[in-house]
């Protein structure tokens, strides 16, 4: 009796058990390895990088370690597994990078095709930005001593669990490219993601369309599910979405299944899946940080170009500025992800910095609207240290008390591209720098007012 009892117990407790880990599996199943098989394929088709370097970091961490996830170089697709369940299959296509095959077979969606990526011409006969080479500027006003120390304090680890994992820092003065460091198995043409750094590319599109009469920020969005007037989304402007202010019910959470994890992993059309929520809140009543939106202005966008669209950023941004390593992977629709994926090597990122130092301009042309550049770095009402502007993070400062900012030893000027696991772009407009660290690390692991501060010593004698 006592073993039937117990094997009653047992089998109930495993039925409870399998009840939940189907249920979690059902829903976090498919982020779990729709982000091991994106990352998987990206890293090694586009990041140029060996599958055991991105098991053992980018993939070696719970949840993710959960997962399986191989290469088939044969069809240049990466595969994710949990438990042999919810499979998900990232595809490579030249140009376009990878994109998770959600809604479709594998097979299906290569018939999309590929794309031939225009590249311009970086000869090493010039100096940064403009060629490959480094300037042989020596600047008076720089301790370059102070400023080696700074960089290779970046690169060291101090405690084994917690890794800083810094793979780029790129630092431009003046326009000029002053001091670069790697770590092994990364070098200045390697392609990097900027994870959510690809927001302000977003932006950097939307202005190019302003400059080309195309757009007007402060008319309401062009979506057309939103027309209906009686739709209070239909409200919203395109300069609220920049802002992150349009008050959709979004929620931007990535340890459970949400909205943002929905959207980037279970979507075939992640701006459908953003247009489609509710509003919570009145336009402009409430700032809240959302990839969802940055989406939705990916999809305007290319509803302004349509067959333009994919050419449109490398013709009118990426080349002008001699950003040769740029990559753009899109959803299955075709449209860009703007919220999250775009790679470039740490110099090419600095490129896109010192775009925005140079106030849209460069070498005499213009590629952002005059005051673009002061409207994207304005706060936003509601970001409550002054954080946020257009797409682009801030140092602001709390309204009424700028010393209480992010990045308390860096000056209030700063603004900055900021994506995921310590990708950056400090653009430092008092002191004419850009200063570029790329990584991969936990939220805690890295001080940036620290490396900020550090980095800033170096140039105490130009202040």
């Amino acid at each position: 009796m006592k073993k039937i009892f117990l094997v009653l117990i047992f089998g109930t407790i495993a039925a409870i058990a399998g009840y939940f880990i189907g249920k979690t599996a059902k829903q976090l199943g498919p982020v779990l390895t729709g982000y091991g098989a994106k990352c998987m394929c990206s890293s090694v088709f586009v990041g140029e990088r060996e599958e055991a370097s991105i098991l053992e970091n980018e993939l070696g961490s719970f949840p993710l370690s959960l997962g399986t996830y191989s290469i088939d170089y044969q069809d240049s697709m990466a595969i994710g597994t949990v438990f042999g369940l919810a499979k998900a299959v990232a595809v490579y296509r030249d140009g376009l990078g990878c994109t998770l095959a959600r809604e479709i077979s594998p097979q299906e969606f290569r018939k999309k095709g590929r794309f031939k990526v225009p590249r311009p011409v970086v000869p090493d006969t010039l100096s940064w930005p403009l060629g490959t080479g480094m300037a042989d500027t020596v600047f008076e006003s720089i301790d370059y001593e102070v400023l080696r120390s700074a960089v290779n304090e970046s690169f060291e680890e101090y405690d084994p669990e917690v890794k800083r994992n810094t793979r780029a820092v790129v630092v431009a003065y003046k326009g000029e490219l002053i001091h670069e460091k790697y770590r092994k198995g990364f070098d200045q043409n390697s392609p990097q993601i900027g994870w959510s750094m690809t927001k302000s590319v977003t932006n950097a599109m939307i202005g190019n369309l302003s400059l080309q009469g195309k757009i007007d920020v402060f008319n309401r969005a062009p979506i057309d599910e939103w027309a209906d007037p009686e739709d209070p989304r239909s409200a919203i402007t395109v300069d609220q979405l920049l802002r992150m202010s349009s008050g959709l019910d979004w929620v931007e959470d990535y340890t459970t299944s949400s909205p943002a994890t929905d959207m980037l992993y279970k979507s075939a059309d992640m701006a459908k899946a953003a247009i489609g929520v509710p509003l919570k809140h009145k336009p402009d009543e409430v700032w809240y940080y959302s990839s969802g939106t940055t989406n939705i202005l990916s999809y305007i966008v290319r509803k302004k170009l349509d067959a333009e669209y994919h050419l449109f950023p490398y013709e009118n941004i990426f080349n002008k500025l001699r950003m040769r390593t740029v990559v753009i992977e899109p959803d299955v629709s075709g449209t860009y992800v703007g919220s999250s994926y775009m790679w470039a090597s740490a110099r090419d990122w600095a490129r896109f910095g010192q775009l925005y130092l140079n106030d849209g301009l460069w070498y005499n042309e213009r590629i952002l609207p005059p005051g673009w550049v002061a409207y994207s770095v304005s706060p936003t009402a509601g970001a409550p240290m002054g954080e946020y502007g257009a797409q682009i993070w801030l140092n602001a400062g709390e309204p009424g008390n700028p010393s209480n900012r992010i990045y308390p030893d860096a000056p209030a000027d700063l603004f900055m591209f900021d994506g995921f696991e310590g990708q950056r772009v400090f653009v430092i407009p008092s002191y004419e720098l850009v200063i570029v660290r790329l990584g991969q690390n936990s939220s805690d692991a890295f001080d940036f007012n620290k490396f900020l501060k550090n980095i800033l010593q170096a140039f105490k004698k130009d202040r």
